[in-house]
């Protein structure tokens, strides 16, 4: 059996493994349920996406790493080493990666709707670049950074108007979006020409992101084409030289047998002889390449483990399998109805014989894992583990129904060690007055 996580295998007791170590060992240790994530893995795919710049755009770029995927301390100091830049959202997760010693110069802050005391905090600690949404945010950085005697370098969020085929949460390039400036209406161009005469910014590239867990690469060359399209039209209009293309992130990930995602290196690959070809063809410089992947650097090096409590059989209805958590630490199926597989930590090659829905905790109807999941005879006490939840899950976890947040606990090199501890119930009632 091929799981849909590479990190996984059996070891000779016939139990999970990831990383190498036992998953049962990792649950009795920590207890469940937590989410458990595979370092070495986590280091292995930004090292392909930095090959692949280094491969395909001569080194002339920088691979961000999109840590609204998964933000802390600790995976910031994994991209710091392992040569990446960062990608924020919010002035949390800015704050989370200037703590942890990454550097300012290679932070890309993000957001459509951004405080003051957010972009005060990018200024004052001289962010590399502040990817601007719209005119009332590019107005607010303007009177900022002349107020700190500094010009900022910026790129312009801009929608190419392109339908990514996903869900339509997570679709961010088409004009109807809350994300960035149309190409369409000419506001993208109109922007642009305002900011080149402002003080306090310097306009240095563009950026644009259509989607999320995309498995085609013709929707990114498209985008590829489209967005070297608008610099050259900037170049021959007004003379405004565009110096980087930011071309964001998407890529799909394996979270069932039935997806079929592209080797990342090969977006790469394709986008890039879009972008030699576009250049050549409109005369402008090749620009300095940067792109954002986050969940393809995190989720198929994560998985959650649980302890089954009530299995709850409703004749000719349904089968439900209780675990201990639920939505409160993995939102994304009643969000966006998201698939994931589960295995039995301890008989995870086991012949799936029965149809059972994975349900969660929490007092509320949706709280689902998996519906309709194909899986062995369940037995309450037994450890199940939940796969590919190293992205979206601990960064959208909620305190719902009061229940504390889950540990990371991350494996390298056959070890394990905490990157975020389990919240107390006292740690629910610190602010509280």
């Amino acid at each position: 059996m091929k799981f849909v996580m590479d990190c996984l295998d059996v070891n000779e007791k016939g139990n999970l493994t990831i990383g190498g170590v036992d998953v049962e060992t990792i649950a009795n240790e920590y207890q469940t349920p937590a989410y458990i994530m595979d370092e070495n893995s986590i280091r292995e795919n930004c090292r392909i996406y930095n090959k692949a710049m280094k491969d395909y755009y001569n080194g002339n770029g920088l691979v961000l790493y999109a840590s609204k995927a998964l933000s802390c301390m600790h995976i910031y100091r994994i991209m710091k080493e392992e040569g990446m830049g960062v990608d924020v959202v919010s002035g949390g997760e800015l704050f989370t990666a200037l703590k942890a010693g990454f550097p300012a110069d290679k932070i890309y802050f993000h957001g459509n709707n951004k405080k003051d005391d957010e972009i005060q905090m990018a200024i004052d600690n001289n962010v590399g670049r502040i990817v601007v949404d719209n005119i009332f945010e590019l107005d607010k950085i303007s009177e900022l950074a002349q107020k700190a005697n500094k010009t900022i370098d910026i790129l312009f969020r801009i929608k190419p108007g392109i339908d990514a085929h996903t869900h339509d949460f997570v679709q961010t390039g088409q004009i109807d979006s809350k994300f960035g400036v149309a190409l369409e209406t000419g506001e993208a161009e109109e922007i642009i020409k305002y900011a080149s005469g402002l003080k306090g910014v310097r306009v240095v590239g563009v950026h644009c992101h259509i989607g999320s867990q995309i498995f085609e690469l013709a929707p990114f060359e498209l985008a590829a084409e489209k967005m070297m399209n608008f610099i050259g039209d900037l170049k021959d209009k007004y003379g405004i030289e565009i110096d980087e293309l930011n071309l964001g992130g998407g890529y799909g990930i394996k979270y069932t047998e039935h997806d079929t995602p592209i080797n990342y290196d090969k977006y790469i690959q394709a986008v890039s002889k879009v972008v030699y070809e576009m250049s050549e063809k409109r005369n402008v410089k090749t620009p300095f390449m940067v792109m954002e992947p986050g969940r393809s650097i995190v989720a198929s090096s994560g998985l959650t483990v649980y302890k089954v409590g009530a299995v709850k059989e409703i004749p000719n209805i349904r089968t439900y399998v209780s675990v201990d958590g639920g939505m409160g630490d993995n939102p994304r199926y009643i969000m966006y109805q998201s698939e994931y597989e589960a295995v039995l930590v301890k008989k995870p090659l086991a012949e799936k014989i029965k149809k059972v829905t994975i349900a969660g905790k929490c007092c509320e109807s949706g709280d689902i894992l998996i519906k309709d999941a194909m899986m062995p005879e369940i037995n309450s006490g037994d450890l199940l583990a939940v796969l590919a939840t190293g992205a979206y899950n601990y960064s959208m976890a909620s305190n719902y129904n009061r229940i504390p947040r889950l540990p990371v606990i991350m494996v390298y090199n056959g070890e394990t060690k905490l990157a975020v501890k389990r919240e107390s119930y006292e740690d629910l009632i610190k602010n509280d007055l």
